[in-house]
């Protein structure tokens, strides 16, 4: 047996649902504007699990052409409704979330995200995840995000954790993670999320015809049985 965990907190974009190609999108979206072409490959080296601002500042950084930070984060309320706008019609959730919650049901669960409310808790109230969690920490609720170890400190504090698992698959948030003290299961991709947590925690596999892929229904169900 591994060592007992009091918690189990989980990021958002990359481990409960599959967003980071939607988010990616939608900013490619917006940059086309400026002349700059974001390639998957590099959002994938250089963004991954951090703010939006942190994101614009390195943007400009590396920039081949001018850009100005003030202009970009003008447009994230477009940005924004893009996002929520293509998470409405079909939310990719990650295979087996709702079973993996199911049997973590003895745990406090949350989420510690570095994208902002107004994004990430309507996902997560359409999918019925939302009641099951016992906190959850959104890029606005801390002055300094991943990796910094502000987010996942207070996501601790708030429920009085002392040795929670964190899953995360980013470097920005598994450093962040491991600035706080806690042990960190890195996901890959969010394919084989639950069975990873699975693995590491000890608990049974799941029947893959038994899991959630891609849609809410079966977790819409889940959380209206509570």
């Amino acid at each position: 047996m591994g060592p007992p965990y009091d918690a189990v907190l989980f990021d958002f974009d990359g481990v409960l649902v599959d967003s980071e190609p939607v988010h990616y999108e939608c900013w490619r979206t917006i940059l086309l504007d400026y002349g700059f072409k974001l390639e998957w490959s590099a959002y994938q080296r250089h963004f991954l699990g951090v703010s939006d601002r942190e994101m614009v500042a390195r943007l400009v950084a590396c920039s081949p052409v001018p850009l100005s930070a003030s202009a970009i984060l003008a447009r994230y309320p477009e940005k924004r409704d893009l996002f929520r706008q293509r998470m409405q019609s079909e939310v990719p959730l990650s295979p087996g979330v709702v079973e993996l919650f199911r049997d973590l049901s003895g745990l406090p669960l949350g989420v510690v995200t570095s994208s902002l409310r107004l994004e990430v808790e309507p996902v997560l109230e359409r999918c019925g995840l939302l009641a099951r969690l016992a906190v959850v920490v959104y890029g606005d609720d801390v002055r300094r995000h991943k990796p910094d170890p502000e987010p996942y400190q207070v996501a601790a504090q708030r429920i009085g954790a002392q040795r929670p698992l964190v899953v995360e698959d980013s470097n920005a948030g598994e450093a962040s993670a491991r600035a706080a003290g806690f042990d960190v299961v890195r996901v890959p991709e969010p394919a084989i999320m639950a069975a990873v947590v699975r693995q590491r925690l000890n608990l049974a596999s799941v029947d893959p015809a038994r899991q959630s892929a891609g849609a809410c229904q079966n977790a819409l169900e889940y959380g209206n049985s509570r």
